[in-house]
């Protein structure tokens, strides 16, 4: 089954290509743009066929991105681009703030973005799809820098990057954040290191509440359960309402 939703993604993935800052202007019912933020190994195109046209029908203002070589390079030097391209999409949009939907290191970099680039008080709601919150305790990470990928390093349980991320507060007001996790990430291990705390913070786990839901890590951003969560944390004040029953 995680097989077979690897390969709906990729051909949607083939079928869509991702865009980048699209003419939009933000509505009084949406006032703050959507960036959508990939994950390590991905693109725009790879990542958003989902998530972008449910936003779009339901009236967000959305932009994506692509960023450090599919992901791979350093998440400082990403996180520059993030947060140049955040600001861009505030002056051409007018907004008073951005929110970012990020999936993986995605999610990480979003919160970077925020916290450390000067972006906290120009943030309304950063929501992380399986994000590697607190680095990974998977083996590989690490050892992937030697092949090329930096970020899978950064990203690694305990690396000088994740330390200074997560040096406290780690999810800082007035930022509302929302954390949407799967009991099957085998990418970032263990999933409970996921969750962040704060005052506006709402950690979700999908089995919670579906727990046929087999959705893994890569599947994240096209799984329709995470997507409920994701829309509702946007559509309201604060984080996701923690006491969403979502349709399963």
């Amino acid at each position: 089954m995680r097989r077979a939703a690897f390969l709906i993604v990729v051909i949607a993935a083939l079928a869509l290509p991702g865009s980048a800052a699209a003419a939009c202007q933000p509505s009084a019912a949406h006032p703050y743009p959507v960036i959508l933020v990939h994950g390590t190994f991905a693109n725009q195109a790879l990542s958003w066929n989902a998530l972008r046209p449910l936003l779009e029908a339901d009236g967000f203002c959305v932009f994506s991105l692509d960023y450090g070589n599919n992901a791979t390079g350093p998440m400082a030097q990403s996180g520059d681009t993030v947060a140049a391209f955040a600001r861009d999409v505030l002056a051409q949009t007018d907004a008073a703030k951005v929110s970012f939907v990020g999936h993986s290191q995605g999610g990480s970099l979003s919160r970077y973005v925020a916290k450390d680039k000067g972006l906290l008080a120009q943030t309304d709601d950063i929501v992380g799809l399986a994000p590697s919150s607190h680095g990974t305790t998977q083996p590989l990470a690490g050892p992937a820098a030697l092949l090329g990928c930096a970020a899978c390093a950064d990203q690694a349980a305990g690396s000088p990057f994740m330390q200074a991320l997560n040096a406290p507060p780690e999810a800082p007001g007035p930022v509302s954040y929302t954390v949407v996790s799967t009991r099957y990430d085998e990418v970032v291990t263990p999933y409970q290191s996921e969750a962040l705390i704060g005052d506006t913070v709402t950690n979700v786990v999908l089995q919670d509440r579906c727990p046929a839901d087999l959705t893994d890590h890569i599947a994240m951003p096209y799984d329709p359960i995470a997507l409920q969560w994701v829309v509702n944390a946007l559509e309201r004040p604060g984080p996701a309402d923690p006491a969403l029953q979502p349709r399963c």
